[in-house]
């Protein structure tokens, strides 16, 4: 393992929060631009393909990884904190489904048909989400690392030494933010290693975190300025000589049960075990018969086209 560690020095790891992408580009392309010959929308596909190949070109990364949710929602997060993500459960589903639309559903084994066919590993982890492999790979894997979400959370991945970064697609991957710990710093007045404490003080309603009633992002990062982690703030309401202000002590006091489970909600898991992975970046379709298929039966030649020429050569 070690030989191949030490021949992948040196060589860009670019991890892609798959689920995070195609999301946007299904609500960021019309159905109506974009449908195979028999009316199936193909929205979501064809986002997903052209951002993909935006990223290859740009980041000129030798080595790529797509990361799929096995579990959107786990039960041992839920078990922690009921809160999480329950807004996005679907009414009168099955236990556990999650909240997304009907046309998008059949678009995301079409993604990963399009993937194998490419040779670009698409992998999951049973019982952890998509963020959780990136956390991993990005742990595990040789870097230097690159991480294209729009999910802020994955902030707490940067790390300047390895070095990985996050590549923020809050605003679409044409307009993403190449982030580092600086980056982190002067926008949230936090290290990046600080920002999951931070998130669970500030909370996050997208993922159903309801944060400590009272403190603002200011405040929260104030406290983790001055104490470092949230087990620090903790400890440190025990102290009559900490510091705190009476109103904000009260408010960490009545939200302790909460700040006892928030960081291990908040923080991606590292360590969890993945199967073995070629992460090279192929210079040719591994299967090109099929890609080709694919791309005539869902009309998806252009998308395709473009991200075959984006593969290194």
């Amino acid at each position: 393992m070690s030989g191949v560690c030490d021949r992948l020095l040196g060589m860009t790891l670019l991890l892609v929060d798959a689920p995070s992408l195609y999301f946007r580009a299904y609500f960021g392309i019309p159905e109506s631009a974009a449908r195979a010959p028999d009316g199936s929308p193909v929205n979501a596909v064809r986002g997903f393909l052209d951002m993909l190949a935006t990223l290859i070109r740009s980041r000129r990364a030798d080595r790529l990884v797509c990361a799929f949710d096995a579990d959107w929602r786990p039960a041992w997060r839920v078990a922690l904190l009921p809160s999480y993500k329950a807004h996005r459960l679907a009414e009168g589903g099955a236990p556990g489904e999650e909240v997304v639309p009907d046309t998008l559903v059949p678009q995301v084994p079409l993604i990963l048909d399009m993937l194998a066919a490419i040779g670009i590993p698409a992998i999951d982890a049973p019982g952890y989400e998509a963020d959780d492999v990136l956390g991993t790979l990005a742990t595990t894997q040789p870097g230097p690392v690159e991480v294209a979400s729009g999910d802020r959370d994955l902030f707490q991945l940067i790390d300047d030494a390895k070095p990985v970064r996050l590549l923020y697609c809050g605003r679409g991957v044409a307009k993403l933010e190449d982030c580092d710990d600086a980056a982190v710093r002067a926008k949230y007045g936090v290290p990046a290693a600080a920002y999951a404490d931070f998130a669970a003080l500030r909370g996050d309603p997208s993922d159903g975190l309801p944060g400590v009633p009272g403190v603002g992002e200011k405040t929260a990062a104030r406290l983790v300025s001055r104490y470092g982690t949230l087990d620090g703030i903790v400890a440190a309401l025990d102290d009559p000589a900490s510091g705190f202000a009476p109103g904000l002590r009260a408010k960490l006091l009545a939200a302790r049960d909460y700040l006892a489970v928030a960081p291990k909600v908040v923080r991606v898991a590292r360590d969890i075990p993945l199967l073995d992975l070629d992460t090279a970046l192929p210079s040719a379709p591994a299967d090109g018969d099929r890609l080709l298929a694919l791309a005539e039966k869902w009309n998806l030649a252009g998308p395709c086209r473009r991200l075959v020429d984006a593969l290194p050569r």
